[in-house]
């Protein structure tokens, strides 16, 4: 009798290539004795309610934010044209062992740092009410990267927003891209009530991992629902107030 073979790949895996063959890797990228990192970048794909980039407050909300992050299934994922509401933790069937472990692990790593990395998010897929996209993308995302590194220096100013720092039009370098204030301000908007929903929906994972959930979880989750509940319906960037003497 011919057993079945099992393999330890999750069903959910995929083909990768040799991270060296990238012309661009930094030449210290395997250093055996280990790479100084300053930041970490997350991203869904979202068509509503998620601005284009945002820093979390601090590194425990980071973790929240990695942790909860949602993204929509694309087309060849549910279904032609069909669209899966967004879920966090879509790649859970690539965790070998507890996701409560995982995320204490996560949280513990950035309180033994003097100094953690930023971690921010990002969404290159925003639609309008047509369903266009209303961020170019593509070689366009390295003004959103140059902020973030910016940002980690200590070389590029923000505002606060009910779920994290966001940059101003004018911290964006917008040198041979015609894209204006007003395009930018809707890019930006944090939408409450969709906020609100999916910060509640985040009880199911709180379910799943709930023998090891860490207790700041719940308390970042209410600090954020308090922000939006306080926040108007379409939270977006404010113009600025020029103080004149007279």
């Amino acid at each position: 009798m011919i057993k079945q073979r099992k393999t330890c790949r999750p069903p959910n895996s995929r083909f990768t290539a040799p991270a060296y063959q990238n012309p661009a890797i930094d030449n210290d990228w395997d250093n055996p004795k280990g790479v100084h990192i300053e930041g970490f970048i997350f991203g869904g794909r979202r068509s509503t309610g998620v601005p284009l980039v945002y820093q979390s407050f601090n590194w425990n909300f980071g973790v929240y934010l990695a942790t909860t992050m949602g993204s929509e299934m694309t087309a060849a994922a549910f279904g032609r044209n069909r669209q899966g509401a967004p879920r966090p933790i879509r790649n859970a069937a690539l965790h070998g062992y507890h996701i409560g472990d995982y995320v204490n692990h996560w949280l513990q790593f950035g309180r033994d740092l003097p100094n953690p990395p930023r971690i921010f998010g990002v969404n290159w897929f925003r639609k309008d009410e047509n369903g266009n996209f209303q961020w170019p993308g593509f070689g366009d995302n390295i003004r959103v990267l140059k902020w973030i590194v910016d940002r980690i220096h200590g070389n590029a100013s923000s505002v606060e927003s009910p779920i994290g720092w966001m940059p101003r039009y004018q911290d964006i370098d917008w040198s041979g891209l015609d894209f204006s204030k007003e395009e930018f301000a809707k890019i930006m908007t944090v939408d409450r009530e969709p906020g609100k929903q999916e910060l509640l929906s985040h009880e199911e994972l709180f379910e799943r991992m709930y023998d090891k959930l860490p207790k700041e979880f719940f308390f970042m989750r209410e600090l954020l629902l308090s922000a939006l509940w306080r926040s108007p319906e379409h939270w977006g960037l404010q113009p600025e107030i020029r103080m004149t003497s007279g």
